[in-house]
């Protein structure tokens, strides 16, 4: 970072920048606080140029780089990066910011035409000029609205006066479905009037026309005809078959008029698109997927996770699609880095256990084993990362291994206790379901009972466990003993709040009418009373608070008692069927 202290700007210009610097550092995502300490870079010394001070000018590109880096889709501050770069070091160091903007937001139709026209008005050698061009079409020549694009690059030809050129790449645009497809055939039409014939279409195609008007000649009995009218016939036959790709054109472009009419914010931004918008970008890669070309709905995936960038649901349905194409592994890859690594933010790490998955189910163990590691960084509690990576060392390494995992993470002082209580409920069911120990599996519950009483999950999961047991009828009395001893302990020893406890019980309740002996209905009631009955009866409220080390425990507070009673969901629970017709802005959450 630039030395604010030094720079050489004004007192004034110094504070202001100190301060919104700090704002950005308090709060990076706030889209506001950058644009601030942006302008206030631009206004040093009264507003930079190539004179002013190499203090001032460092500050404004670190600004800007580090803004890009967190914002790289904002095409409009590349092209205004790529001015003032011009204005300060000229069209070399404008090129490579250029260069860094397309490579950031490979489909911005915008930014490669202010690239190609950059290049038009600063290079005179036309094989550089052309190279650049071609590349732009390869990234942005398929989209709907590329018409800046065509325009700029034929207007190019037209300066190099290469009509030969000009026809070529009529030629290839009047294929393309988009806005402006007719304006481009009407030109492409004309043009071929006074194109040489062999430039029409290709030789073979040539030869058949050629051999069907011979035909056509030899049916009425002309065995020789002028050259001009055998071609003016050719001609013909030549603008039927180009009046057939204009039809088929139109066709294609009136099918995504659909789409692309209701596409209302076609650029990346910070704010939350509406519910429609999503919906939209859904029917529309329905389509293109349906249509089954692999180069137009890749172009669309790319359009859509611009867009939708910070949309996770895109980037993994995007994944998904890729994956379904034959020899596709690095592509897959590409569109997991770029959402883990730069849009998807770490709060929401289904994204990145995905990755994980697909890294592990291509031989890249090492790799998987990172992203965990890499989330648990930033996220120590999060319960699906850990439970994940120790899933994933299972299924490599064997169970000591996953099992090493949970202590690790049990032994943290980063990790709470609820998380904790989560981990060692998913140690006993390892021993249980995958070693076969129901044993080992009931002391692991059984020890560890005095430190997570207050976890909700803890009793459920234990609860759970023991339920599933088999059993016959000489054990079930033993079974219904250990079922009761988990409801005595949960009176005695939990915090969590009664109607928590009370919605347990209810498991309890179904038990005894379900499996309890003949004088379960006695515990029934006892239980109905005493857990359900008035407050003079209830035993919730009036059980005393359990001791730690002799000394009275205090109640949960409410923060507390959120977490001891939260759920712990897999990612891809979170992925419902979106509604049919929803309303208002969609969360990025």
């Amino acid at each position: 970072m630039a030395d604010f202290n030094n720079f050489g700007a004004s007192d004034e210009d110094n504070a202001e920048i100190k301060k919104y610097t700090l704002e950005v550092e308090a709060d990076t995502d706030n889209f506001e606080s950058w644009e601030k300490l942006i302008r206030a870079c631009e206004g040093q010394e009264g507003g930079l140029n190539r004179n002013s001070s190499p203090q001032a000018l460092a500050t404004l590109r670190d600004v800007y780089d580090r803004f890009l880096l967190k914002f790289p889709l904002l095409f409009g501050y590349w092209k205004k990066y790529a001015d003032l770069e011009f204005n300060i070091s000229g069209p070399e160091s404008a090129e490579m910011i250029y260069e860094r903007g397309c490579a950031s937001i490979t489909n911005c139709v915008d930014l490669w035409a202010s690239y190609c026209s950059f290049k038009m008005e600063t290079t005179h050698t036309p094989h550089l000029v052309r190279e650049l061009f071609e590349r732009a079409a390869t990234c942005v020549g398929l989209d709907f609205l590329s018409h800046p694009f065509w325009d700029k690059y034929l207007e190019y030809e037209e300066r190099q006066e290469a009509q030969d050129k000009i026809f070529a790449i009529l030629q290839r645009v009047i294929h393309i479905p988009m806005h402006q497809y007719a304006r481009y055939f009407e030109r492409f039409r004309q043009l071929a009037h006074s194109r040489p014939i062999k430039e029409l279409v290709p030789a073979e195609t040539l030869a058949r026309f050629r051999a069907e008007v011979e035909a056509e000649s030899a049916a009425y009995g002309v065995v020789s005809r002028p050259e001009l009218e055998v071609e003016r016939d050719i001609r013909a036959k030549i603008d039927t078959l180009f009046y057939d790709i204009f039809q088929k054109t139109q066709d294609e472009t009136a099918k995504r008029w659909t789409y692309e009419s209701e596409v209302k914010r076609p650029y990346f931004h910070v704010t939350e698109l509406e519910n429609a918008q999503l919906a939209n970008w859904r029917k529309y890669l329905d389509f293109e997927e349906g249509e089954g070309d692999y180069a137009r709905t890749a172009f669309l995936y790319e359009r859509c996770v611009v867009t939708c960038a910070l949309y996770d649901e895109f980037w993994l349905r995007y994944a998904r699609w890729m994956s379904a194409q034959p020899g596709k592994e690095e592509e897959v890859r590409h569109i997991y880095m770029r959402a883990a690594t730069l849009f998807v933010p770490i709060s929401r790490p289904g994204i990145r256990l995905q990755f994980a998955y697909f890294e592990e189910s291509c031989g890249r163990t090492g790799v998987a084993r990172d992203i965990h590691e890499a989330i648990l960084m930033q996220l120590p509690d999060c319960v699906e990362a850990i439970v994940s990576w120790a899933n994933l060392e299972r299924r490599q390494n064997g169970l000591d291994a996953a099992i090493q995992v949970y202590k690790a993470q049990i032994d943290s002082p980063q990790v709470n206790i609820f998380t904790k209580a989560v981990l060692v409920t998913r140690w006993a069911f390892l021993l249980w379901k995958i070693k076969g120990s129901v044993d080992e599996a009931r002391t692991v519950f059984l020890k560890n009972v005095q430190w997570y009483a207050d976890s909700r999950h803890f009793w459920e999961k234990w609860l759970e466990f023991e339920l599933e047991q088999p059993t016959n009828a000489e054990l079930e009395p033993q079974h219904a003993e250990r079922v009761k001893h988990i409801f005595d302990e949960l009176l005695a020893k939990s915090r969590i709040s009664a109607q928590a406890k009370k919605e347990l019980f209810l498991v309890y309740l179904t038990y005894l009418q379900e499996r309890g002996g003949a004088d379960a209905m006695k515990q029934f009631l006892t239980i109905d009373r005493e857990i359900y009955g008035p407050a003079s009866l209830a035993v919730l409220d009036k059980q005393p608070v359990s001791k730690e080390n002799g000394v009275p425990r205090t109640p949960l507070d409410e923060a507390t008692r959120a977490k001891a009673e939260s759920r712990y969901p897999a990612y891809y629970e979170y992925y419902m069927e979106p509604e049919p017709s929803p309303q208002g802005t969609a969360s990025f959450q």
